[in-house]
């Protein structure tokens, strides 16, 4: 599956785009994850701000938008069921989870569309091209978030914030994503402490304290910690916590290669021990996040997609077509519930001092993936501040707080830290 994700997204833009510009379509089949982390980046660049997108959701959204190209090398119709089953391979009828992913095209409804193209639109992605009268584009917008409203059942608003007066093609791209942990533990209380935004802000916070088995290593190479957690389902959570000061350390470095070594490493400390238990300050992640895929593509170089050069004659032949806007929401909501308790006696036993105490006290990373030890990130993310407020009024996560110090934690810690354990 990884690999047809790749591959299609690598053919966005094939045989219309042969100039060597550094357009999404020239990645190599392996470095899906470079493109992930390269729009990562950009994003951590133009703001020390909160993270959520969807790699892998961005990547069908375009494939979708590429059945309307006109291609000298046309991608094989495999490798759009691959993509377009994504959203169903992740719903199977045992996952305690809710995934609602979708990409919509909206055409000026002047132009006749081809039915060829209409026909694979809905074939192979499950969706449907909107047509609307772009003429009035005041309306035309009302009309598309009131479209994407209803089909998000009012999760998702006003993700459209302003049209070109001569937009004739759109692309919006959502993703809506509600879980549970599949990992057992013990929510035990609600606290709330203090989250150190950076060294001069401290704000307070809600967090959950958890008893349980959990999977984490240090990461020295980057001075952060790395949590491993599960969903009901087969995708796994990964938590990047650097010390404090290092968040630009971690950002700058972390590249698909890196998140490689680190899954590797996770697999040979399984095969010494399936899990730890620990004392883990957990929060209920609650983040959403909206961006302009024509200005973040833009900064990476990949234009001619928006140009009046991209080849838009699958869709129509009427009049030439570029891709004017194009919208990207993702919204992640976890509950901070586990699965069915385990038998925690003999960790209730042990006097908190004896158990790894792990917490969020400031900024971290998330990374999620649709299968471990996959190339599919469903989700990139970072949060900073998790009481503050966006501009669009959306809700931060709610990061955890340390408790007291205990010393034999302390030691524990930093043994791993040495590498000797």
């Amino acid at each position: 599956m990884a690999s047809s994700i790749t591959w299609g997204l690598l053919l966005q833009v094939p045989g219309a785009m042969r100039q060597s510009s550094p357009d999404i379509y020239q990645y190599d089949l392996p470095h899906f994850s470079s493109f992930a982390f390269s729009l990562y980046h950009e994003l951590a660049r133009q703001s020390n701000n909160k993270i959520i997108f969807s790699p892998v959701s961005i990547a069908i959204a375009f494939i979708l938008k590429g059945i309307g190209f006109k291609f000298k090398k046309a991608p094989k119709a495999d490798i759009h069921k691959d993509l377009g089953s994504l959203p169903e391979t992740l719903k199977q009828p045992n996952s305690q989870f809710q995934l609602t992913a979708s990409t919509m095209l909206i055409i000026d409804e002047n132009p006749k569309q081809k039915p060829e193209f209409l026909c694979n639109v809905k074939k192979l992605y499950h969706s449907k091209a909107l047509s609307i009268n772009f003429r009035n584009i005041k309306e035309a917008k009302k009309e598309i978030n009131h479209q994407i409203k209803i089909r998000t059942q009012g999760i998702i608003v006003d993700l459209v914030k302003a049209l070109d007066e001569d937009t004739a093609l759109a692309l919006v791209n959502y993703i809506i994503f509600e879980g549970k942990w599949n990992d057992k533990f013990e929510a035990q209380c609600f606290l709330k402490g203090d989250f150190h935004v950076n060294e001069k802000i401290t704000v307070k916070v809600p967090v959950i304290n958890h008893v349980g088995m959990f999977h984490l290593y240090r990461d020295n190479e980057f001075s952060c910690w790395v949590f491993v957690q599960h969903y009901q389902g087969r995708m796994a959570a990964f938590l990047l916590l650097p010390n404090l000061g290092k968040m630009q350390l971690l950002e700058g470095g972390l590249s698909g290669k890196h998140l490689a070594k680190i899954l590797k490493y996770l697999e040979i400390r399984r095969k010494r021990w399936a899990s730890r238990s620990a004392n883990l300050h957990l929060p209920k992640l609650s983040i959403s996040g909206t961006y302009d895929l024509k200005t973040l593509l833009g900064k990476l170089g990949i234009t001619k997609v928006f140009s009046n050069g991209a080849d838009l004659s699958g869709i129509t032949e009427e009049v030439p077509l570029k891709l004017s806007k194009a919208a990207h929401r993702a919204w992640l909501t976890v509950d901070e519930k586990g699965a069915e308790k385990e038998d925690t006696t003999s960790l209730g036993s042990l006097p908190r001092s004896h158990l790894h105490t792990f917490h969020f006290n400031r900024p971290f990373l998330l990374l999620i993936f649709f299968e471990e030890g996959s190339h599919g990130l469903l989700f990139m993310g970072k949060t900073m501040d998790p009481v503050a407020k966006s501009q669009s009024g959306e809700k931060r996560v709610c990061l955890p707080v340390p408790p007291p110090a205990y010393p034999y934690c302390q030691v524990l810690w930093a043994l791993e830290e040495e590498g000797k354990l």
